[in-house]
């Protein structure tokens, strides 16, 4: 899996095969918001679901939740933005099946 961190501490993580089933095939992390991308591949083409989480500590341990509150809001449209730019730029690559939809 390769990792890339921006200035503003932006992590995006995507493995070196897209086509991966078992596993997400791209993650965008900024500060404690997650968005990972799945790829779903059915009769009509391959497909990207998203999930969304946000990561706390308890003691020595990480954890996540899908539960954000106020002050999370603005990180997760951030997420999901950099997401939907990623997913189109996939989806668009001309790969065979796929559609940027």
């Amino acid at each position: 899996m390769s990792t890339t961190t921006t200035r503003n501490g932006q992590v995006s993580r995507g493995t070196g095969s897209e086509s991966t089933k078992n596993g997400p095939v791209h993650e965008i992390r900024m500060g404690r918001i997650k968005g990972t991308v799945w790829l779903n591949e059915t009769e009509l083409g391959v497909r990207y679901n998203t999930t969304f989480a946000r990561l706390y500590r308890v003691e020595d341990q990480w954890r996540e939740t899908q539960s954000f509150g106020r002050d999370d809001l603005p990180l997760v449209s951030k997420v999901a933005d950099l997401i939907h730019t990623w997913i189109f730029a996939n989806a668009q690559s001309g790969q065979p099946g796929e559609t940027p939809f």
